[in-house]
């Protein structure tokens, strides 16, 4: 009797080790890198937005991926049984991430879940676009961009920022302009690194086509131009100004009524960078709209011509959705040469700088405000344009 029970112990006890053995569960083992050999190599560390491999069993299936708690988007078909590939979220809160979420993977599958530490670095940090660049002494600025964490300084041109605020998902910080003395570039160090803008701020110098002062070569279109601080308040000297009631659909009569700015001959890009990537200069410009603007488009050009169209339609969202935009003063509205397009800016970019600003880098500068909508515009248009450029992003 004792054998017998003996035995039954022994094979409940095998039963239970074989079920533990055969669970489908997910189970991770390691962490490798998406891209191709070499570069597949097992990682010890990850960061937000990077492409990873997680490395197991039982991975089919996933319902939910988590790094430091942060849901990630993923596509199942990436995966197989032993391997899954996914993006890292590009936004992780570091200062906010509970303690026990820190430096964690974790995996849910409809027949179980796993968590696995691993080590994901909040990294340096990346500008992306500054508010006002041309702002003025006690002017609110934001700077945009991605891990702004742990901030140690801020630097802009040449000054430092000692107050300042930023969002818990490190996209942005806020501060009140100190008083400046100098052109130079946004520096934003943390304790992961820092990351300083190729271009310059507090400079309506370098690259500048036409700012209305100094440099001026404005020839025709505009309601006007004015340095009037009770129009258009935040002002730098003179500005353009664009003044259109609604307007009717198709209405592409950009001629009239001051619906745009055209300038004399200016050289755009300098004759010994048009071998630079189209993508590392920008037309930038700073503008002000106090009141609701909804639909009509601007389009920026080069002589006149239509070849190669950029395009600023702050009303509409990347989805296609409208509603009224205005700004709190003068914002920087910067566009990439590269999002300079053919199929009047919704086509494909030029191959090359020659193939979009000529030979010589020069020409004319034309803002038109166009309605190329079936329907009328939502609103009137009236705004400030100033500081028209062309700078190095890259």
């Amino acid at each position: 009797m004792k054998k017998i029970l003996y035995s039954l112990a022994v094979a409940y006890i095998l039963l239970c080790a074989c079920k533990k053995d055969t669970s489908n569960s997910p189970v991770i083992t390691g962490v490798r890198n998406f891209s191709p050999a070499p570069g597949d190599s097992v990682l010890n560390s990850l960061e937000p937005g990077q492409w990873v491999v997680l490395l197991g069993h039982s991975l089919k299936g996933a319902t939910q991926i988590a790094f430091n708690g942060v849901p990630a988007s993923f596509n199942s078909a990436l995966f197989s049984d032993t391997s899954a590939a996914v993006q890292v979220p590009s936004v992780i809160p570091f200062p906010s991430v509970p303690a026990e979420q820190l430096n964690t993977i974790r995996y849910v599958t409809p027949e179980g879940a796993t968590t696995f530490t691993f080590k994901i670095a909040a990294p340096a940090p990346t500008i992306t676009s500054v508010s006002n660049e041309n702002a003025n002494e006690g002017d609110s600025v934001r700077i945009y961009g991605l891990n702004f964490f742990f901030i140690k300084s801020i630097s802009f041109a040449g000054t430092a920022v000692t107050a300042y605020a930023g969002t818990t998902d490190g996209t942005s910080v806020g501060f009140k302009l100190p008083a400046l003395t100098q052109s130079g570039p946004v520096i934003i160090t943390t304790q992961s690194g820092a990351d300083t803008t190729v271009y310059n701020v507090n400079d309506v110098t370098t690259g500048v086509l036409c700012n209305f002062d100094d440099l001026n070569p404005y020839s025709w279109g505009a309601t006007s131009t004015s340095n009037s601080s009770s129009l258009f308040t935040g002002n730098r000297g003179y500005y353009a100004i664009m003044t259109d009631p609604v307007l009717n659909a198709n209405e592409w009569s950009w001629w009239n009524g001051g619906r745009s700015i055209n300038t004399n001959g200016v050289q755009w890009v300098p004759v010994d960078s048009l071998n630079a990537p189209v993508g590392s200069y920008a037309f930038k410009f700073e503008v002000n709209v106090p009141a609701a603007w909804n639909g009509g488009s601007i389009f920026v050009v080069k002589d006149y011509s239509t070849a190669y169209v950029g395009r600023y339609e702050p009303w509409k969202d990347a989805n296609g959705n409208t509603s009224n935009f205005s700004t709190a003063g003068w914002t920087t509205v910067t566009i990439p040469l590269s999002l300079f397009l053919t199929n009047n800016g919704t086509g494909t970019p030029a191959a090359s700088l020659k193939d979009l600003l000529g030979n010589s880098g020069s020409g004319s500068v034309h803002i038109w405000l166009i309605n190329n909508s079936p329907s009328p515009t939502a609103t009137g248009f009236n705004a400030a344009f100033d500081n028209i450029r062309v700078v190095k992003i890259q």
